[in-house]
Formats: C-alpha cells, structure tokens, sequence
C-alpha cells in the first residue's frame, strides 16, 4: 500500500510539472535580498535539505546533508544509507579532487529547506552556480551553470558520482534513452538510536537512477573505489602523452561507485549549463515511474522552485540581527522545522511531522508527541495554518475519556499501554496552542483546542492524580510520559546497578508534572478568557490557585531552597529510604509555570546562576554539576544526568522572563546560542541535546525541537 502511494505520487509530480515542456534553466537568483547568504566553510549553516511538503512522502523518504565545507572531499550529497552524490571536475586536463584545490572554495549564497545555492571555482575563472535542490522524496537535481571568466578556453569534463558508503550499488543496464545508469541498492531497517518498524511499511529495497540532461560522455562503475580512488583512476588516465578520455562503461555487478562524464569545451565569456538527476524509489515500483521521475526531474522550472522557497519565507519576521551568524541560525532553524513536516495521509486529514528526515531512525519517525510539538511555536511564524493542522491531530485523535495518546499521526493513535493503562505525554497541549493562535488569531482554531484541552485536563485530573492529594503524578509508563526517558537520576535511586533505571514515577507526586498541569491551566485560563468563557475563566483561576498553594506548600524545601519531588504517602523528600532531593532542572519549573512566589524565584535565580551548579558554558544541564550523578557527555540519545536540552531550557528562560529577570535570560540565551553555532560551525548539523561543558558530542542530529533557537533569536538578538 505505501509503495503504491509513491507511485502516485510521481504521478501526480509528472502532471504538475507536465506545463513545462523543455528543460527551463537560467541563472537562479535570490530576489528577496533578505534571505541572500555568504555562507563558507566555517560559518554556523544548517546543511540537511528535504523535499517540500507536498511532494513528499513518509516510506522510502530521502532527504540528503551537503558537505561543502570538507577540504579533502568535493561538495556532496549524502542520504542516509542511500549513497552520496558529487561532482568531480577535470579541467584542461588537470583534475580537481576536493574543495581544498579549488581556486576558490564553495559559498552558499541561499539556503532553504529543500534547495542549496553555492558558487565556487573548481579552476581559476571557471565560475559556477551549484543549485541542489530535493524536488521529492525520491528525486533530487543538480542543476550547473558554468561561466568561463577567463581569457583562455577550456575543456572541461565533470564526473557526477553515486557512492555507496554502507552497501553496494547493484548495476541494471545503462539506459541510453534516458542518459543514465539504472542501479539498485539495500537499506537496513537497523538504526543507530531506534530501529524501523518493520511492520509500517519501510522499504529496503530501492531502484536507483543516475543520469544527465544529455547522453554522456562515457560511463562506468567500481566495485572497490573510493572518492580519493576514483579521482587517481581518472589523474591515471593522463599519464599518457595523449591524455585518455572515458571510463569502463561497465554494465552489471556489483560496484561502490557509478560515474558519469560530462565533457564540453568553454570559451572566453561563454556560459554552459548543465543537469543532474538522482532517482530512488521503492523496488516495488515500476521501471516507467522511475523514468517518469527522472523526466520531470530533467523539466523542473529551478527558478518557479526557488521562488517558491521565498514565499515560505514571506510571512517570517526579518528583523536585522547584530551579526550574520545570528541571522544564518534563524534561518536554519526556520529550514528544520519546514523540513520536517509532510502532507496529509493515513489516519489524519492533517499535516504533521517527524523528527527528522536525514537521518531517520525509529523513535524518530513514529508520529508526533506533544513535547516536541512546542517545535510549533517557532514554526508558526512560517506558516500558523501548517503549525494548527499539526496540533488538530491531538485534537481528531483524542479518545472519548479525554485521553491524547502519546503519538499521534497517519498510523493513528498509538497508546503504549502499560499495566492496562494508556500513555500519555507531558501535557504541554494548550501552552503551544495559545502561542500559535498569538501569532494566527484563528478563534475557529483557538475554540476547537480549548475544548480538547479541558477535556485532556479532565483526564489528567481523574488519572494521573490516584491519591487525590491535588498533585500529580505520571502513568505506569512514566519513562517516556515524563520525556526524560532514559538516564534520570531518581530513576537510578532504585536500580541494582549502575547500568539500570527503574522507574518509580507513577509512585511519587512529581514536581514536573504537577508544573506542567498548571501550566495547561494557566493557559486554559487565558483562552477561557479570550473565548468569552466566564465561568470557565473562574473556575480555572481558582484550579490554578489551589494547584500553585500545593506544590509550594509540600514541594518547596526551605533548607536547600528548592523544589523536588515528594512521597505521595506523606509528601516527604523521602521515598523506600531513598533521598528524593536531587537538583535536576525540573526544580525551576515553578518559575516557568508561575507557581513560585516573588522570594522563591529569586533563591531560585541564586541556584540558577551559580557557575558549580548549573550556569555551565553550554548552557543549563538537567542536573547539577555538583551531583553524584551528573555526566557533561553526550554520546548517544536519551541522557538526563547532564546533557543540556534546549527546550527545557527555553522553558527556564520563559520563567526568568515571568519574574522579570531579562538580563539573566539573555545571558541564558547566550550560552544556547553558543552551544548550537559552536556545533553548526563544526558540523553543520542541530542535535537532540548538548553538552554543558564540552564541544564533542554525539547525539540524535537534526532534531525538530532545536527550531526553537528562531524564537529565542528573534527575541534577544535582533535590533
């Protein structure tokens, strides 16, 4: 079934494009000066492109990162375990390998979620615009025009190269009337952080296409070569006094490596300009839609596509930021958000999202959660409607007693039950609601989420408050409720080694999810409000009233100043003789939620801001530094004994703002600001979390929820 949508789907791109009959090239500019960039090798750009909404799919999905900026490598193009794709350039003979011979290395002049525009010079005066652009989720373009600056000719031959890093390239024929190779190769379902689910739907066998706009020069593939070997097999073929022109033109096997050549010859002033065309469908598909994609592919209008990419844009605020970095971080937390969103299918009639596209592992693709739908506030400054759909999933997958199952999306709603109860997520519902509608002002959307969130709230109520004591506590399955999801050190409390965690969270009144229900009703409230609901309005000012007197009655401490969880037995800082009283972040969630008195913000700040405890370089761990406990490494998922998550901590820096502490939440702002340019810089990439202490890391990239540095720049940077 979800390989026969992909077929539709190259239906429907054949039709769309079928209005432009010859290939339309011309040199693509940014018109709104705005969104123009100067991006080099080291500058904090977000390099992953996907396709745009509508042309994309959720099984056998490719999105690609562009590596520009490897001084031993050539610009390329890589998606996850489906190849690389690059061009290698000769020119008068001499070949040109990686960026670092380029006489003048790779800028990125634009940036949008599915398009990249770079200029370079592989040659001296051979000038070229580079535009890469994801048209669909199974075809990408390269799309070159080059212009000889010089005064002398040249004659050029460039070598579009597929490589398989994990697996091999199976060769099926080269097909001479569409000017290309057909190839296929494997995918694991196995994945590094999760793997597929082997049920919904994943291929694992593909259909690949590599091709040119005009029959090439010559073709070939390897079975053993590297880009470094490829590049001396073709400086080889030149030791001859007449220099060898072509390659093996192999036609089946098993290769790592299929190249086509490209050869033209350039005069003076004279501009050329030519296209590459990558296809990778599901084997299921039929040779003629892999052709039909390669066609449209060859037809794309990349000005009418380019232009649409600044349209995206056009609802953005642009504010002029104090240096370009800042700017180039917006912008690519905008692309990520974009990026991840994908059209209506399955079980909902709305858009939704992933986590990522590139790379895609398991827990990444299996449908929204609430925690990290908070990417939607960000998101709506793109596009408020796209962001309402997104949350209307919650809101047309919620079951009858009030219950948001913990995933939502096109497989339906997905409930992980627990000792017979259902999961929920934190409840972080109608606090992005009520941002969206700030920036929409849709009421017919404001009204439909009011009415799900007090139902929600209902359940909550009935079913995460057993004891009936006024706080909360998380469900049997509290692990992944609660979000901190693996490494937590109240979990640790109770395991027999250090290897384990037990979760004890639905046997304690828990400080995060009794902030995190206050909070749903303070925004309750203010929708109450807007909406005309007076009674409604009363009612949920007296619920937050007596929730706010609760958790600063039984969960403050006056000794340490700060709040933990407590016994639900007898509301003690003590559970099965086990000290609750760890500083973890959640302890300035009261901040956040409002619930903390004007005195206790302030002792709050004090522990907040103390270099040992908390203010690290990179930002605020989710444990204090000075526990027993705390790890500032981050080398994998799923750590919340240290690794700074920025979402949490954007909900620290909304508290300081809630008690008037501006100067502190821009010195916050700061060191997030610091951790995610220091790790795009470096590898161009967003990240799952962050280390507090140390640049090196390795977590889930290219994380949905990181989208929220464009509200924290829009807020503390521009001018």
């Amino acid at each position: 079934m979800n390989f026969f949508r992909g077929s539709i789907l190259s239906v429907i791109i054949l039709v769309w494009a079928a209005s432009d009959s010859k290939v339309a090239f011309g040199q693509t500019e940014v018109t709104d000066g705005y969104l123009r960039i100067d991006a080099g090798a080291g500058d904090p750009l977000f390099t992953t492109y996907a396709a745009s909404m509508s042309r994309s799919r959720l099984y056998g999905d490719k999105a690609y990162f562009m590596d520009y900026f490897s001084s031993d490598e050539p610009v390329s193009y890589s998606s996850q375990y489906a190849g690389e794709l690059s061009l290698l350039w000769r020119v008068n003979d001499i070949v040109i390998g990686h960026t670092g011979d380029f006489a003048v290395r790779p800028r990125v002049v634009a940036s949008f979620p599915d398009m990249a525009i770079l200029k370079y010079q592989p040659f001296a005066n051979l000038e070229v615009t580079e535009t890469f652009l994801v048209y669909s989720s199974s075809t990408v373009i390269i799309d070159v025009r080059v212009r000889n600056g010089g005064s002398v000719p040249f004659h050029v031959s460039v070598y579009p190269v597929l490589r398989h890093v994990y697996d091999s390239l199976l060769v099926s024929e080269f097909d001479s009337t569409n000017y290309g190779y057909r190839l296929s190769h494997y995918e694991s379902l196995e994945r590094l952080h999760s793997n597929l689910y082997p049920a919904a739907g994943y291929p694992t066998q593909f259909k690949d296409f590599l091709g040119l706009d005009s029959m090439p020069g010559s073709y070939g593939g390897y079975p053993g070569e590297s880009i470094v070997d490829f590049t001396e097999h073709i400086r080889l073929s030149n030791e001859n006094d007449t220099p060898v022109y072509g390659l093996n033109q192999r036609k089946s096997g098993y290769i790592k490596l299929a190249a086509l050549e490209k050869d033209f010859d350039i005069a003076p002033e004279q501009f050329t300009e030519f296209r590459v065309i990558r296809v990778s469908e599901p084997a299921s598909v039929a040779d003629s839609i892999v052709s039909s994609d390669t066609r449209v592919g060859m037809n794309v209008d990349i000005k009418k596509m380019e232009v649409a990419d600044e349209e995206i844009f056009k609802t953005v605020p642009k504010p002029a930021f104090m240096t370009a970095d800042e700017k180039l971080i917006y912008l690519g937390a905008l692309n990520l958000v974009r990026e991840c969103m994908l059209p209506p299918e399955g079980k909902t009639k709305f858009n939704y999202y992933v986590f990522s596209r590139n790379p895609i592992w398991g827990w990444g693709h299996g449908h929204q959660v609430m925690h990290e739908s908070l990417s939607m506030i960000p998101y709506s400054l793109m596009d408020s409607r796209s962001a309402e759909e997104s949350q209307e999933i919650f809101v047309e997958q919620q079951q009858p007693d009030g219950l948001i199952p913990y995933r939502v999306g096109p497989r339906g709603p997905q409930y992980y039950p627990h000792n017979g109860v259902g999961t929920t997520s934190a409840p972080f519902f109608s606090w992005t609601n009520w941002e969206i509608y700030e920036v929409s002002h849709d009421k017919i959307f404001l009204s439909r989420v009011y009415d799900t969130g007090m139902k929600y709230l209902k359940y909550l109520e009935e079913n995460r408050a057993s004891n009936r004591d006024g706080l909360f506590e998380w469900g049997p399955y509290g692990m992944i409720e609660n979000v901190r999801d693996d490494w937590n050190v109240v979990f640790q409390l109770f395991a027999k080694d250090h290897t384990d965690t037990v979760d004890v969270s639905n046997r304690i009144d828990c400080l995060d999810l009794s902030c995190q229900v206050a909070n749903e009703i303070y925004y309750l409230g203010k929708m109450a409000e807007e909406l005309g609901k007076n009674s409604d309005s009363k009612e949920l000012s007296s619920k937050f009233q007596r929730l706010q007197d609760l958790i600063n009655r039984f969960m403050w401490d006056p000794v340490d100043k700060f709040y933990y969880n407590v016994s639900m037995e007898d509301h003690s800082f003590e559970y099965r003789g086990r000290s609750l009283k760890r500083k973890e972040i959640i302890g300035f969630l009261p901040l956040w939620s409002r619930v903390a008195t004007k005195e206790r913000a302030a002792e709050l700040v004090t522990a907040l801001t103390n270099d040992s405890t908390f203010w690290r370089k990179y930002g605020v761990p989710t444990l204090s530094a000075l526990d027993s406990g705390y790890t500032p490494f981050v080398d994998c998922c799923c750590h919340w004994n240290g690794p700074v998550w920025l979402l949490w901590d954007y909900m620290v820096l909304e508290g300081l703002e809630n008690y008037g502490y501006h100067k502190t939440a821009r010195e916050l702002a700061d060191k997030l600001l610091l951790a995610v340019g220091t790790q795009l810089r470096n590898n161009h990439r967003y990240w799952e979390s962050y280390s507090p202490d140390y640049p090196i890391q390795s977590s889930p990239s290219n994380y949905i929820w990181d989208s929220i540095m464009a509200t924290i720049i829009l807020r503390y940077y521009s001018r």
